[in-house]
């Protein structure tokens, strides 16, 4: 009876337990399920039907994703534009915070306030402000364009009004939005042990053979993690194409997420929109599992030496 005894006390502590995990659960799981899970099969159900907003969804199976692929020129432009924009910004992105990170990984007066400055521009880059300031700055009266002028170089189109060169500055708004990499990077470097460093110059190593044998090697999982990020950002470009062009001109800059807004908050073509959102789940998710299956060949872990 005793051992019965406590076998029930020791079930009830544990129920006693798990109630209390579960409660301090239950917001995440009220917002998970809520906000993600219940829109993502909806979203997944529309994706299979004819729906826009007038009428009573009617599934056409598969109908939408064909049409997507089969019939959809402008699709396929917002993709072209799109992966050229990750394929590009990317790069820049991660190399331009790793050079600041590097910069500032040395003792300077006033350095908070400097880590403080070029962490700004990730916080309100992505604001509808700061896209308005952008364009008036790259617009046909804007600073480039007068100074431009002052220098007795005359434009006829603007930077935004070229197809040439209006993803350009889309681009180099995205890589002024460096600051959160460029911290992640800035932690990292004061992780990598500076006796690798001494031992280093002992040997008359030069810094450009350090930087590629030791900084580069201890930094791989901190590229990996910002290069994952960075992809799935880069691919949901919106505010920038949205307030700065509108996708323009010629369709130049019109990003996937910009499409997908037209097709739904424009056209009310709720069921291909949501087939276009789920396209790009898809195309996000090769992309991760790529890298996730490539990091053996470059990541370093240093607790998996030996």
């Amino acid at each position: 009876m005793r051992i019965m005894k406590n076998k029930k006390k020791r079930a009830n502590a544990k129920l006693a337990g798990n109630a209390v995990a579960y409660l301090l659960m239950a917001p995440w799981l009220v917002g998970f399920i809520g906000m993600w899970l219940v829109p993502a099969v909806i979203s997944m159900y529309y994706s299979f039907t004819d729906f826009n907003l007038l009428n009573q969804p009617k599934i056409i199976g598969f109908a939408n994703y064909a049409r997507a692929f089969t019939q959809d020129e402008t699709f396929v432009q917002a993709l072209k534009v799109t992966f050229l924009y990750v394929l590009i910004l990317v790069p820049l992105r991660l190399a331009f915070a790793l050079f600041v990170a590097m910069l500032l990984n040395k003792k300077h007066k006033g350095l908070g306030l400097y880590r403080t400055l070029y962490y700004v521009p990730s916080i309100i880059g992505g604001s509808i402000a700061v896209s308005v300031v952008w364009k008036q700055i790259f617009g046909n009266k804007g600073v480039v364009m007068t100074l431009l002028s002052l220098f007795g170089i005359q434009q006829t189109t603007s930077f935004l009004g070229n197809p040439k060169t209006a993803l350009s500055v889309i681009i180099l708004m995205g890589v002024w939005q460096f600051g959160s990499s460029m911290l992640i990077f800035l932690s990292a470097l004061k992780q990598i042990p500076f006796s690798l460093y001494e031992s280093a110059m002992v040997d008359g190593a030069r810094p450009s053979y350090t930087f590629f044998k030791i900084t580069l090697p201890m930094l791989t999982p901190t590229i990996f993690f910002n290069l994952i990020l960075q992809i799935i950002n880069g691919f949901r470009v919106f505010t920038e194409s949205f307030v700065i062009t509108d996708g323009g001109p010629l369709d130049s800059t019109l990003s996937y997420v910009l499409y997908l807004y037209r097709r739904a908050f424009t056209y009310f073509d709720m069921g291909y929109s949501c087939a276009l959102a789920w396209i790009l789940v898809a195309i996000i998710a090769v992309f991760t599992v790529i890298i996730f299956k490539t990091q053996k060949n470059w990541v370093y872990y240093e607790s998996e030496e030996g």
